[in-house]
C-alpha cells in the first residue's frame, strides 16, 4: 500500500509528501501563502457506513484540475482501501480502514485531504516500464562507435586493429540478422533486411568498415523512427470491472455488507446509491432513481426506472436509491459485451504497410540478381556490393517513418492526437465518416432553447426567475441547465425556504410568498394546476418543463441537447469539400434522429436510430465490407465495438476512457474542426511519401546504372544512397518547419 506523509497546514507554509510505489510524487503547496488566505473547498458528508465515506463536493464538476489532484492524495494514503471520484456526480467514496481508524479521526483526516487538494501541485516522477527497458538495445550507439572507429582508421590512419572495428560492426547487425532470419523462417520470402545483410557482410569481409557501418547507422535511425510512430500491434485489455469500481453493496440475508465487485453472483441484491456507477445489469427490486446511460445508450437526457425495470452496468444513478436483482455480472453485461466485441475486432499491422514499403519489398529479389549478374560477369565482389547498397530500401525506411513522424508531430501541435503511421495513412482514404450524435454531433448536455409565457400576467423572466429560484442546486441536467441559461440571462436566483423535490416528476417550493411548481405537466395537474393552455400548443421536437405559481400554469421551459456550434459547417465541409459519404448512428429514437439529421443535411437513408453497440458495429462491418474506408466519431462506452472496427476511429479527449484507448484519433480540443484538420495532414503526408519515393528511386536508380555499366566504388554508392535518404528526410520533415514557420508568424509582424 502507498504511504503518505502528511504534514497538515500550518502558516505561513505547508507541504505534502506522497510516496508510490517505486515512484515519487512530490506535493508542493502555496508559494508562501497562509492558510487562512486560501479559498475553502465546500463540501458535505452525505453517505456513512462502518469503514465507507461518501463525500459531496460540487468543485468537483467545474474544475477537473481539483478532482485529479485530490483522486491522487486520497489514492496514496496509507489509511484508505478504495477510493472513487465521480465530477458528474460531484461524488468522492472512500473506503477506509476501520480497524486502524475511527470514523471521527477518519472525517477529520479526510478534511484535512480535501482543503490540501486545492493548494498543491502534484508532479509525478515517471520512470520506464519493464518492456521498454527490455525493448531497448543500443544498435544506434555501437554504430556510431563503429562509424568512429571506421573514420579514425580509414580517412584518418591511425592503426587501429581491424577486429576492433569489425567487433561493435557485428554487435551491431544482430538485429539485422534477426529480421533477416524472421523472414525467410516466418514469411517465407527474402527482404529488405536480407538486402541490407549481404551488403553489410561483403563491404565488411573486404575491410570497408566506412560503408557498413553508416549503412547499420541509417538503418537504426530509420527504425527508432518507425517504432516511435507504431503502437503496440496487441490491443491493451480494457477491464471492465476496474472501470466500474472494486467495492460494491450488497444485501445479503438482511444484512447489507460491502464486498468485491468480483464476488457479486447472480441473484445477489445490490444497492447502488447516488453518484455510483451500477456494477451489474439486472431488475429494480425496490425504490427509484434517476440514472445518466448516455456512455450506453447514448441517450443524453437521464432516465426514471423504478420497481421492475432493468438497468445497466456502466450507467450512473444521478438521484435515488436503488436495490437490484443481479442477473448478469462482469463481461456478460452489456457494457461488458460492448468490450468483447471491441476486443475481437481485427488487429492491424502498425508498421507503414503502404505503397512505398511495397515498392521497396519488391525490389529485393531483382536487386540480389543483379547483383549476382554483376559479379558473375566482372568477378568483382565490391562492383556487387555497389549494386546492393543501391537498394532504395535504406532511403524509403528512414524517409517514410521521418515524414510520419513529423505529420504526428505537427497534429499534436494542432491539439490532434493520431496514434499511429497506420491510422494517419488510413486517414488519408477515408471515404466514409459515421458519426454518433449524443456527445458528438451534439454538446451531449441539456441545454435550454427557449422561455416563454403563458400568463399575459407574468412575463417571461419572471416565468426564468421562478424556475431559477426552484431549481437552484438540484443535480438534475435540466433543473441546471435552467440555472446556467439564468445566470446568462443575469436573472437574480431568488431564495427559496419550503420545498420538495420528487423524483422523475419536479419540485415544489415556497419563493416570494408564492408557492411554485415546476416539472411535467402531469406534476402540475396533480398539484391542481389547470394545464389546458398547454393543448394549443404547437407539438416539439424539444422536451419541454412547465412552471406554475399559486395554482396558475405561467410558462414553458424549453430544452434540448443542442448541436455543437461546428458541427454544421465541419459536416458540409466533409460532403461539398472533401467528397465524403456522412453517416449518423445514434441510440436516440427515430424522430429525434431524423430532426438532428435534417437539420446537419445528413440523408434519411444514412441516419440509423435506436442502435445499440453491437449494431453499431455492424453497421462499421457492413460499410467497410462495400469497400469503403470508414472513419467512425463517437466519445461512449457504447460507440467501443465500432470505433474498434472502423478503419480509422475517432474520439475526444473528454470521452470515455474506452473510447479514448480504442480510437485511433483523439481530437484533445474537443472541436470537430480537428477532424478537418486531421484529415489534411494525412493527404498531404501521403503526398510527400510519394515526393520523397520518387526523391529516394531517382538518383539511385541513376548510381544503379553506372554501377552495373562502369563500376562505382561501395563508398560513392553509400553516399548516392544516403544523400537520396537525406534529401527526402528533410522534405518530410515539412510538417515540421511549417509549424514552426508559423508559430514566429506573429512575432515577425
Amino acid at each position: 500500500m502507498a504511504k503518505v506523509a502528511l504534514q497538515l497546514p500550518s502558516p505561513p507554509k505547508s507541504q505534502f509528501t506522497v510516496l508510490e510505489g517505486n515512484g515519487k510524487v512530490s506535493l508542493i503547496d502555496t508559494n508562501g501563502h497562509s492558510q487562512a488566505e486560501l479559498p475553502y473547498v465546500n463540501y458535505s458528508v452525505v453517505h456513512t457506513t462502518l469503514g465507507r465515506l461518501r463525500f459531496r463536493l460540487p468543485r468537483l464538476r467545474c474544475d477537473a484540475d481539483y478532482a485529479k489532484r485530490l483522486e491522487v492524495l486520497l489514492t496514496a494514503d496509507a489509511l484508505v482501501k478504495n477510493v472513487r471520484v465521480k465530477p458528474a456526480a460531484m461524488s468522492v467514496a472512500v473506503t477506509y480502514k476501520s480497524d486502524k481508524v475511527s470514523e471521527a479521526k477518519m472525517r477529520s483526516h479526510l478534511h484535512d485531504l480535501i482543503q490540501a487538494a486545492s493548494v498543491v501541485v502534484v508532479l509525478k516522477n515517471t520512470s520506464l516500464s519493464e518492456t521498454e527497458k527490455e525493448a531497448s538495445w543500443p544498435g544506434l550507439q555501437l554504430s556510431a562507435v563503429a562509424t568512429t572507429l571506421a573514420v579514425l582508421g580509414g580517412p584518418l590512419g591511425l592503426p587501429i586493429p581491424p577486429l576492433i572495428v569489425a567487433l561493435p560492426i557485428a554487435i551491431a547487425t544482430l538485429p539485422v540478422v534477426q529480421r533477416a532470419w524472421e523472414g525467410i523462417r516466418v514469411e517465407r520470402k527474402l527482404n529488405i533486411d536480407f538486402l541490407d545483410l549481404m551488403a553489410i557482410a561483403i563491404t565488411t569481409f573486404q575491410g570497408q568498415f566506412l560503408t557498413p557501418s553508416l549503412m547499420l547507422s541509417l538503418i537504426e535511425v530509420g527504425e527508432n523512427i518507425r517504432d516511435r510512430t507504431a503502437r503496440s500491434s496487441a490491443q491493451q485489455t480494457l477491464d471492465l470491472l476496474s472501470s466500474l469500481g472494486q467495492f460494491v453493496w450488497v444485501e445479503r440475508n438482511g444484512d447489507k455488507q460491502q464486498i468485491p465487485i468480483q464476488d457479486v453472483q447472480r441473484g445477489d441484491t445490490v444497492i447502488v446509491y447516488p453518484g455510483e456507477q451500477v456494477p451489474i445489469d439486472g431488475s429494480i427490486l425496490r425504490g427509484k432513481a434517476l440514472l445518466d446511460e448516455q456512455k450506453l445508450t447514448g441517450e443524453s437526457m437521464p432516465v426514471l426506472k423504478k420497481k421492475g425495470q432493468p438497468v445497466f452496468a456502466s450507467t450512473l444513478l444521478r438521484e435515488g436509491r436503488i436495490y437490484i436483482f443481479t442477473e448478469r455480472i462482469g463481461n456478460d453485461t452489456r457494457a461488458g459485451q460492448s468490450i468483447k466485441l471491441m476486443q475481437e475486432a481485427p488487429v492491424h499491422d502498425t508498421r507503414m504497410e503502404n505503397y512505398a514499403t511495397k515498392f521497396a519489398q519488391k525490389a529485393v529479389v531483382p536487386t540480389l540478381l543483379l547483383g549476382g549478374a554483376v559479379f558473375a560477369a566482372t568477378r568483382n565482389p565490391s562492383r556487387a556490393a555497389s549494386v546492393l547498397t543501391l537498394d532504395f530500401a535504406t532511403g524509403i525506411r528512414v524517409s517514410v517513418p521521418t515524414t510520419v513522424l513529423a505529420a504526428l508531430t505537427y497534429a499534436a501541435r494542432r491539439g490532434i492526437l493520431i496514434r499511429s503511421g497506420r491510422a494517419l495513412e488510413q486517414l488519408a482514404e477515408v471515404d466514409t465518416i459515421v458519426f454518433d450524435k449524443t456527445g458528438t454531433l451534439t454538446k451531449g448536455e441539456v441545454d435550454v432553447v427557449s422561455v416563454e409565457s403563458l400568463n399575459p400576467a407574468t412575463s417571461r423572466l419572471r416565468v426564468l426567475e421562478l424556475a431559477a429560484a426552484a431549481e437552484q442546486r438540484l443535480t438534475h441536467p435540466v433543473a441546471e441547465a435552467i440555472v446556467r441559461y439564468a445566470q446568462a440571462e443575469q436573472v437574480e436566483i431568488l431564495p427559496r425556504s419550503k420545498w420538495d423535490y420528487q423524483l422523475g416528476l419536479g419540485v415544489q417550493a415556497l419563493i416570494d410568498g408564492e408557492t411554485v411548481y415546476v416539472g411535467s405537466d402531469r406534476f402540475l395537474r396533480s398539484n391542481g394546476v389547470n394545464t389546458e393552455a398547454l393543448n394549443g400548443q404547437q407539438k416539439s421536437p424539444n422536451s419541454a418543463i412547465y412552471v406554475a405559481s399559486n395554482g396558475q400554469l405561467q410558462g414553458i421551459i424549453k430544452y434540448s441537447d443542442l448541436l455543437r456550434p461546428e458541427s454544421r459547417e465541419v459536416i458540409a465541409a466533409l460532403s461539398t469539400v472533401e467528397g465524403v459519404e456522412i453517416h449518423m448512428l445514434t441510440g436516440d429514437n427515430q424522430r429525434t434522429a431524423t430532426a438532428v439529421a435534417a437539420e446537419l443535411g445528413i440523408l434519411p437513408t444514412h441516419t440509423h436510430a435506436e442502435a445499440f453497440p453491437e449494431q453499431k458495429a455492424t453497421v462499421v462491418r457492413q460499410l467497410h465490407e462495400q469497400g469503403k474506408t470508414v472513419a467512425f466519431v463517437g466519445d461512449g462506452i457504447n460507440d467501443s465495438p465500432a470505433l474498434a472496427y472502423a478503419d480509422v476511429s475517432v474520439s475526444f479527449a473528454n470521452g470515455s476512457e474506452i473510447a479514448r484507448e480504442t480510437a485511433d484519433l483523439v481530437l484533445m480540443q474537443n472541436d470537430l474542426h480537428g477532424l478537418l484538420e486531421a484529415i489534411a495532414i494525412a493527404r498531404q503526408a501521403k503526398q510527400l511519401i510519394r515526393q520523397n519515393t520518387g526523391l529516394v528511386a531517382v538518383p539511385n536508380l541513376a548510381a544503379l546504372a553506372i554501377a552495373v555499366l562502369f563500376g562505382l566504388n561501395p563508398l560513392a554508392a553509400t553516399v548516392v544512397n544516403n544523400g537520396s535518404t537525406v534529401v527526402a528526410g528533410i522534405n518530410g520533415l515539412r510538417p515540421i518547419l511549417k509549424s514552426r514557420h508559423q508559430k514566429t508568424l506573429p512575432s515577425a509582424r
